[in-house]
């Protein structure tokens, strides 16, 4: 892959019009749009399939977590949209990820599941019971959704070096939390810049306000590419 088909664009805002004006602005700039909870709750479905007939991939982050029988069917609807990647909680455990594996048609769709979201830090994970600490939550996390048969995770930039050593390198890696050199972290715990992300074994990074908060997103997103890619050359 290049460096402009690993960088997903989150399109986390509160209209559907404004993700489809980014849609617009970034079409064939980028290797897929992100429609997570945010986007989806004002636009449904729809917009993932106004996405997709655009010829664009879409990154489908609804995150979902319930008992097996929910997911799979969760799962197997959001595969019949066309979206390339999809994600499930790690936290769900095993039978409910193997639920979620063996909904998925033979569509092209990759399953991803979530280990520790980037806005968790060791003080907050303890606030909800998860004992042993950042690091040691991701890895177990990671081992099992490779046991389960996912096509990879979704974890911070910090933690991906350990996962590639704790689940190889076709085990897919996708990171939000990536900041350009400079740019602000917001209430990411545990960012990194895309040079950074890419050394570690990252396969996909995940931007959202340094692109669709700017004054230009789509020369925001050319210079983050032209980043990766002299991160990656």
């Amino acid at each position: 892959m290049n460096a402009r088909e690993r960088l997903i664009v989150a399109l986390d805002v509160a209209k559907a019009a404004e993700a489809r004006s980014l849609v617009e602005r970034l079409q064939g700039r980028v290797g897929l749009f992100k429609v997570g909870s945010q986007a989806f709750t004002a636009a449904g479905p729809e917009l993932v399939r106004e996405i997709v007939s655009r010829g664009e991939r879409v990154f489908l982050d609804l995150k979902f977590h319930d008992i097996p029988n929910t997911v799979a069917g969760a799962v197997a609807g959001a595969a019949q949209l066309g979206v390339s990647l999809l994600t499930v909680h790690g936290l769900g455990g095993r039978a409910m990820l193997e639920a979620a594996v063996g909904a998925l048609p033979a569509m092209g769709t990759r399953l991803l599941a979530i280990t520790v979201l980037t806005s968790h830090d060791e003080e907050t994970l303890g606030e909800v019971g998860v004992g042993g600490g950042v690091t040691d939550s991701v890895r177990r996390l990671a081992l099992l959704a490779k046991e389960a048969g996912t096509d990879g995770v979704v974890a911070s930039p910090h933690e991906v070096a350990l996962i590639r050593e704790a689940c190889g390198r076709d085990f897919l890696v996708v990171t939000p939390g990536i900041r350009p050199a400079g740019a602000a972290t917001g209430d990411q715990a545990r960012a990194a810049t895309p040079a950074a992300a890419l050394a570690a074994g990252a396969d996909y990074l995940v931007v959202g306000r340094p692109i669709t908060e700017a004054a230009d997103p789509a020369a925001a997103a050319d210079r983050i590419v032209r980043e990766m890619a002299q991160a990656a050359g």
